[in-house]
């Protein structure tokens, strides 16, 4: 590689002594891509064209040579032979390098072996690659290469490409069809004034002039819900939102969202929506409404509609209806191992049994409604049962893909739910900095009429619409850390400096307290039953719904994947622990978590400071093979 840089730059230090600068040039004015080539062969043969873009191969060293050449189109084949052109060109054509960006001055023609062609009179180099693209034999397939460097990866993977080729035409089709139902898209703030008393988490910043601190958006809703108050009956916003939480395959810090609102309907009018704008993308984009995805082929053209207490009924036995108070509710999530909520009331506990038992359920497209208002601060309670909402999500392969309500517009309502929020927030979270937005409520108190509202995610829909499996598959540029702090990341270590040598990092052992050790003896026998491994994270996400949990995939080196959930997300986001190697107990029976089977535990070190609990999970050298066994 570095001869390889080496080689490229001396090339290039000699082509601007000779005056051909290939990074003074500014333009190419280029009539055709290989596309149209392709298509329009036997109008265009023997036409005159100028075409661009990057070499790809090149073949032939004597007096003919064939380069690839590959444009926003697709490829097409350089013919080039010392007779068609200027010799000196064609001897700077030897000299080019696969990744350089030419321009093609030629006719289109077919080679004797069938091949359309352009056979080139002029060549231009137009920027020189001074870094070779990876080995053409293998490309580029590490996945986190491939993040984090997607320029690469759109050069030397075309399906790469055409995920986002597709994910505008998504974008384009459900404009089009909000905008042909008359919905008006619309721009609101995404720097807001303070943070509001939902769960998730925002990122803060300062304004300097303002001197106070701001809230990226968790959500569009409120400005929105304020523009139908003031009589814009339809409105939409393809909106970009930032949630400082967890990530794993589904969850990105940055992601968008399509939030629309409709005055003078309800959550069913949204329901009949969201069928009708589904089926439209799926068939102008993919041409059918059954799709593939992960292995399951997606029907989209039917849809099932089920309560969240009929379908916890249907998947676990459970029914909400036996349970007279919130005692008998908490009873029976401790009888079937379903985590209690931080407030465990009727409510919040059925939707834990739907977590664990129904989510996962939900292959083909299915429409869960009427919420517990526990979990629904913003939606209108149901008029014959007001301990429910007016509240619908949508699942496709086990996964939430939209959520929508019959908005609430009682102003006295709202205020109580809003002061609730914030005040439980405060109970679980003392030092959060949550708010009531008593500007929203004033709004309210000016009138807005019954409303649908949807929200959904553009990302998931992608996701579904273009079988990718993670959501960094579907952005452009997905947030990563880096990998050897920013700043090296950024460039700004880039040169060696002098510094002096670090010193040893100095800890205070002073203030650690160990549990006492166990005074019982266990036998040899017992011990050894114990089947301590040594595991390989392959994957690690965060548990939905669950704010402890963590989801290991192992490989404990039986060939078949191994799943353990640990409660450390406390301590560790899921990307920083993938790749790395474990000690796991490998033979303990396994044991339902969120609905999910724990099969082992990882082995993790714990000790308190000042009264505060300290976790280390414990990891070894990777040199050590997965299903090592610990003696």
């Amino acid at each position: 590689m570095v001869d390889q840089v080496r080689i490229r730059r001396e090339k290039l230090a000699q082509l601007q002594q000779e005056g051909q600068n290939p990074f003074a040039q500014t333009k190419f004015e280029f009539t055709s891509n290989s596309a149209e080539i392709r298509k329009n062969f036997e109008q265009m043969e023997g036409k005159e064209v100028s075409v661009s873009g990057r070499l790809m191969t090149k073949r032939g060293m004597g007096k003919v040579m064939f380069c690839d050449l590959q444009d926003a189109a697709g490829r097409i084949q350089i013919y080039l032979k010392i007779d068609e052109m200027d010799e000196a060109t064609f001897e700077r054509c030897r000299k080019l390098d696969i990744g350089d960006i030419v321009g093609v001055h030629g006719d289109v023609f077919r080679t004797q072996r069938g091949e359309i062609s352009v056979r080139a009179h002029e060549v231009v180099l137009l920027a020189k690659a001074l870094l070779p693209l990876p080995d053409k034999f293998h490309g580029l397939t590490n996945l986190e290469t491939r993040y984090r460097q997607r320029y690469v990866d759109l050069i030397v993977n075309p399906d790469v490409k055409d995920t986002f080729v597709k994910r505008s035409l998504i974008l384009r089709e459900l404009r089009s069809f909000l905008d042909g139902r008359g919905f008006l898209e619309v721009d609101t703030p995404i720097l807001t004034p303070f943070e509001i008393g939902a769960s998730a988490r925002p990122f803060y910043t300062h304004h300097n002039t303002l001197d106070m601190d701001m809230v990226l958006r968790i959500e569009t809703e409120l400005y929105l819900k304020r523009l139908i108050v003031g009589g814009m009956d339809r409105v939409y916003e393809v909106g970009r939102i930032f949630r400082n939480e967890g990530m794993d395959p589904k969850h990105n810090p940055e992601f968008t969202t399509i939030e629309l609102y409709q005055a003078y309907t309800d959550f069913h009018g949204m329901m009949d929506l969201v069928e009708d704008m589904m089926k439209q993308v799926a068939q102008n984009v993919c041409g059918s409404l059954v799709v593939p995805y992960q292995g399951h082929e997606i029907d989209l053209g039917h849809w099932e509609r089920l309560t969240m207490i009929d379908a916890v009924k249907k998947y676990s036995g459970v029914d909400f209806r036996d349970w007279k108070t919130d005692e008998d509710a908490i009873a029976s999530a401790k009888a079937h191992n379903v985590a209690l909520p931080e407030l465990p009331t009727k409510g919040a506990i059925l939707a834990e049994f739907f977590d664990a038992f129904v989510e996962e359920k939900l292959i083909q497209p299915t429409f869960i409604y009427d919420y517990p208002v526990e979990i629904s601060p913003l939606a209108k309670r149901k008029p014959d049962d007001p301990a429910f909402t007016e509240r619908f999500e949508y699942f496709i392969n086990a996964t939430e893909f939209g959520n929508a309500f019959s908005e609430l517009n009682d102003p006295i309502d709202q205020r109580g739910r809003f002061e609730r929020q914030v005040a439980e927030r405060k109970s679980i979270e003392p030092d959060c900095r949550a708010q009531v937005d008593y500007d929203f409520i004033n709004a309210l108190e000016y009138g807005m009429p019954p409303t649908g509202g949807l929200g959904f995610g553009i990302d998931r829909l992608v996701m579904l619409l273009t079988d990718s499996a993670s959501i960094r598959d579907v952005l452009l540029f997905p947030t990563m850390k880096p990998l050897n702090g920013v700043k090296d990341e950024i460039g700004v270590n880039s040169q060696p400096i002098e510094s002096p040598k670090a010193e040893p990092e100095k800890i205070d052992f002073s203030k650690v307290e160990i549990e006492p050790l166990f005074k019982d003896f266990v036998d040899f026998e017992t011990f050894s039953k114990s089947d301590f491994r040594a595991v390989k994270v392959l994957a690690c996400e965060a548990v939905p719904k669950s704010k402890k949990l963590l989801k290991f995939t192992l490989d404990d080196g039986t060939g078949t994947e191994r799943t353990i959930l640990s409660g450390i997300h406390a301590y560790y986001e899921p990307e920083e622990l993938v790749g790395k190697t474990c000690i796991a107990i490998t033979n303990l029976p396994p044991r339902p978590m969120m609905g999910i089977d724990s099969c082992g535990m990882l082995i993790s070190a714990v000790h308190h400071e000042e009264g505060e609990e300290k976790l280390h999970l414990l990891m070894v050298d990777d040199h050590i093979p997965a299903g090592a066994k610990l003696y």
